[in-house]
């Protein structure tokens, strides 16, 4: 067996990942879904629960209306953050080699599920800042005002609603067979 680069995690679905060292073969859309449905954005600084799996729902809801094509792409934008966490955005930069693990495991996801991803497709930045919008808006709490017009009209059209881990999760794996399947036809 090859010499494997830092420590391995036990996933979800009870295998070995080595985060600093990702292979595609060891992606699984389980482990993907069930962890993200259990991360809650923003460190947890919201109204409820709201899942990074909810999210990537809604940002791909977005996508698919536009570019269909793009749409399995935006629903696994995060999806290395099921392997490495949900970094607030102000931290992120920061954190010195964290870009490089990040775009790794990354690479390992886009490679596993034939995504387009570099450069990331615009109308998934897009959706991702319209999703950022209406999160400001309907789930954080706060006295200063964030505006969503520079993302109008679609921000005023999505509301968040507030949703289980479990049916996060069912929601995420239902739009992946979706989105799969719309890709291989």
């Amino acid at each position: 067996m090859t010499q494997r680069i830092g420590d391995w995690m036990t996933t979800f679905t009870g295998r070995k990942f080595w985060p600093l060292d990702p292979r595609p073969e060891e992606i699984y859309i389980e482990d993907i879904a069930h962890a993200l449905s259990l991360m809650c954005r923003f460190n947890g600084h919201c109204a409820f629960h709201y899942s990074v799996a909810q999210h990537s729902c809604y940002v791909a809801e977005l996508v698919a209306k536009r570019e269909p094509k793009y749409a399995l792409t935006a629903l696994l934008h995060d999806a290395a953050e099921a392997y490495l966490a949900d970094i607030i955005r102000p931290v992120k930069r920061f954190l010195l080699g964290w870009q490089e693990i990040d775009s790794k495991v990354m690479h390992a996801i886009v490679a596993r599920y034939n995504l387009a991803w570099y450069p990331m497709p615009e109308v998934v930045a897009w959706a991702d800042n319209v999703m950022l919008a209406v999160e400001h808006r309907d789930i954080i709490p706060s006295d200063h005002e964030w505006s969503v017009d520079v993302f109008l009209p679609e921000a005023t059209r999505q509301k968040i609603l507030e949703m289980s881990p479990s049916l996060a999760e069912a929601l995420l794996h239902q739009k992946f067979s979706r989105y799969e399947t719309q890709l291989q036809a």
